[in-house]
C-alpha cells in the first residue's frame, strides 16, 4: 500500500522529530497533542532545527518553508482519521499507550496503519487493543529523529507483511535505515543497550570509579561516541528505569533488575538533563 499522509501523535521532542523528517520525505503531516501550548512548542522546534540546517547549508531556505507548510497542528484526534500512518509518540505508559490505539482504531479509516515509536512495550499488547492486529506495528526512531538514522521495526505476531513492506518504506523515504525485528522486551536495541547502561550505574554505586571516569573509559576504549552515564542522562533516567523493570519483569532474570541507586534517583526527582540534574549538572 502507498502511504501519501501521516499523522504523528505527540508534540514533544520524538513527536516532532518524527514530524520534521516526515514532512522532509514530502509527507503531508498532521501534528496532534492535547493542548495547544504544547502543539505550538513542538512547531517551534521544528521551525528551529530546520533553521539550523539551513544555517549548515544542508538544505535550502526554500526546502525548509516547503516542509513546514507540509506540517500542520492539532488537538483533535479526529485529524488523524483519513491518515495513511499514524504514528504514535507519547509518553511510555502502558494504559495510556492501549486506550490510544484503542481510540484511533475506533477514528481511523480500516486500512490505515497504525505505529507505536515504543521503545519497550509489547507490540502485541498494543495491538490487542484494536480490532486491527495486522495493521499494528512498532516503529522505533532514535533520538535525536532527525540525526539518528535508524528506525528499528517491530512486529508484533499478527502483524502482516504487507504493513512491514510499507512502513519500511515510508521509513526509508524519510532517509533512514529500517532494520527488523519481532516482538520481545525491550526489541533488540535497549535489550542491549540499557542493561550496559544500569552495569554502568552499578559500577558508579559501588564505588569502582567516578562518572568522569567511567564515560571516559568507554568513549576512549571502546570508541563509543558518548559514555553510559551521559547516555542515561540524555535518556532520562525514568525512561531507563522504565525499560528495566520491562526487561525484568518480561524476561524474569534477575540480571535486568534496575541499579538501587537508579530507583533513588528517578524517586529524588533527578531524571538527567530534562530535570537539569542526572550524573551530571545541567543547569
Amino acid at each position: 500500500m502507498e502511504i501519501d499522509s501521516i499523522a504523528v501523535l505527540g508534540a514533544g521532542q520524538m513527536g516532532n522529530g518524527i514530524a520534521q523528517v516526515a514532512a522532509c520525505a514530502g509527507y503531508h503531516v498532521t501534528m496532534i497533542d492535547i493542548e495547544q501550548s504544547f502543539v505550538d512548542r513542538g512547531m517551534a522546534s521544528i521551525e528551529s532545527s530546520l533553521s539550523k540546517l539551513v544555517s549548515k547549508e544542508r538544505m535550502s531556505q526554500a526546502d525548509a518553508a516547503a516542509a513546514l507548510a507540509r506540517v500542520r497542528g492539532s488537538i483533535d484526534r479526529g485529524d488523524a482519521s483519513d491518515c495513511d500512518l499514524v504514528v504514535e509518540a507519547i509518553p511510555e505508559i502502558p494504559e495510556l499507550k492501549f486506550s490510544t490505539f484503542a481510540e484511533l482504531d475506533s477514528i481511523c479509516k480500516p486500512e490505515t496503519i497504525l505505529a507505536s515509536n515504543t521503545s519497550s512495550i509489547s507490540i502485541d499488547e498494543i495491538a490487542a487493543s484494536t480490532e486491527r492486529p495486522d495493521r499494528v506495528i512498532g516503529m522505533h526512531f532514535m533520538n535525536p529523529v532527525p540525526i539518528m538514522k535508524l528506525v528499528e521495526i517491530i512486529n508484533g505476531s499478527k502483524t502482516s507483511n504487507e504493513v512491514n513492506a510499507a512502513v519500511v518504506a515510508a521509513a526509508e523515504r524519510m532517509g533512514k535505515t529500517a532494520l527488523s525485528c519481532n516482538d520481545s522486551p525491550g526489541f533488540v536495541s535497549n535489550r542491549i543497550l540499557c542493561p550496559m547502561l544500569n552495569e554502568a550505574i552499578l559500577t558508579l554505586q559501588e564505588g569502582v570509579a567516578e562518572p568522569e571516569a567511567i564515560d571516559g573509559i568507554m568513549k576512549l576504549g571502546m570508541n563509543h561516541p558518548i559514555g553510559p552515564l551521559a547516555l542515561a542522562d540524555l535518556i532520562g533516567l525514568d525512561t531507563l528505569l522504565h525499560i528495566m523493570t520491562v526487561l525484568h519483569e518480561g524476561l524474569g532474570d534477575d540480571k535486568y533488575a534496575p541499579a538501587p541507586l537508579l530507583t533513588q534517583m528517578v524517586s529524588e526527582g533527578n531524571l538527567g538533563r530534562k530535570s537539569g540534574q542526572g550524573f551530571y549538572s545541567y543547569e
